[in-house]
């Protein structure tokens, strides 16, 4: 039984001080839109503060479309955070954002709860001057209810680094590679020749077998225990998914399910004699089509993040990848961009990660993130 839990702000000072709660970090030089059906709110979005220069009235109709792609949306509160001050006036730092916004959202028939600022030095409204500025300390508390979600501990950025890990544990991982390579090597009559002199690792061998069922493979990484990992098992991630044709498998599974990863294995098969690749399997990774369970996808996320740490620097490229495109269907476009550009670090012509990164730099989102199961 899923249990919903219901946190009502009763002032502007209490919704402040949930927000950094509901998004998990809390913002720096971002505008955050946290649409409402009636009452409720459905969800956030965060943003880069435009620079200085750029054209605000453009941002802003950008994030009015935004929101009005969320399903059930009537109205909108926006929240500018900002490391500047307030003007000696009162005005909340980047004012023309907020204003604009107010107004192109007007024009869509959307309602504004309220347009707030925190700033460095108090918070208050663009659209309530008597607000403006309020002491930060306010902020110091909740509504009743918040306790019950984490208090975060950095901004957008946290969470983006890899695990760490010793370099025993990393050699490890690369002899294991190595040694699965050798192991393919003997299973495989088309490959490479090799020394037949050469001891084959049985424990290689036993995961190149796991490889002859690729979407029950990728179904077990998700029961894996991120945090203890075994060296070939890593090894075999890193291995499959630097390899496109088996990460989209990979990718389309745990997205849509072990049977669309069957169905997706078959579509590729077919697709290498020369057939197309079916529309309703490719549109998943356009973000289109039925919304993914973000469990599967965190279960993903933890597991690929935990094996790009370890991986050898040549091979580090597929799971970075990987993690940018996971972190993009959870709608995390922060975490994509920074995994994307680790990624074309270690090999700057890899497709995923420019493709990632092509979507990030577009604002493009998945389809189901607008919408709620």
């Amino acid at each position: 039984m899923t249990t919903t839990t219901i946190i009502t702000a009763g002032s502007a000072a209490e919704f402040l001080s949930l927000l950094p709660r509901m998004l998990g970090f809390r913002p720096r030089r971002s505008l955050v839109l946290v649409p409402f059906a009636r009452t409720r709110t459905l969800g956030a979005m965060r943003l880069d503060l435009p620079a200085d220069d750029d054209d605000a009235e453009a941002f802003a109709a950008t994030c009015v479309g935004m929101v009005c792609r969320v399903a059930s949306a009537d109205s909108v509160a926006l929240v500018v955070f900002d490391d500047a001050p307030f003007d000696a006036d009162g005005t909340p730092p980047r004012d023309d954002v907020a204003r604009a916004f107010v107004s192109k959202a007007d024009a869509c028939g959307l309602a504004i709860v309220d347009a707030l600022c925190v700033a460095a030095d108090g918070w208050g409204s663009s659209v309530r001057p008597e607000l403006s500025p309020r002491p930060l300390a306010e902020l110091a508390v909740g509504p009743s209810g918040a306790e019950l979600l984490a208090e975060p501990d950095g901004d957008q950025w946290v969470g983006c680094e890899l695990p760490e890990v010793d370099s025993t544990d990393a050699a490890a991982v690369e002899s294991a590679l190595a040694a699965l390579a050798d192991a393919v090597a003997v299973l495989c009559a088309d490959a490479p020749a090799r020394d037949e002199t050469k001891r084959v690792d049985p424990r290689a061998l036993e995961a190149a077998v796991g490889l002859d069922d690729l979407p029950a493979l990728f179904e077990r990484m998700l029961e894996w225990d991120a945090s203890e990992l075994e060296p070939f098992d890593a090894a075999t991630a890193v291995w499959c998914l630097s390899r496109p044709a088996l990460r989209d498998i990979a990718l389309v599974g745990w997205t849509a399910g072990p049977q669309l990863g069957d169905e997706a294995l078959a579509a590729q098969l077919r697709w290498e004699k020369g057939e197309p690749y079916p529309a309703e399997l490719a549109q998943i990774m356009w973000g289109e089509g039925t919304q993914p369970e973000p469990a599967r996808l965190l279960r993903a996320l933890g597991v690929v993040r935990a094996v790009a740490a370890p991986a050898p620097e040549q091979h580090r490229a597929g799971p970075l990848a990987v993690c940018a495109w996971l972190s993009w269907a959870l709608g995390r476009s922060t975490h994509a961009e920074s995994y994307a550009k680790r990624a074309l670090e270690a090999d700057p012509e890899h497709g995923l990660a420019e493709i990632v990164l092509s979507f990030v730099a577009a604002g493009h989102l998945p389809d189901w993130a607008f919408s709620r199961s």
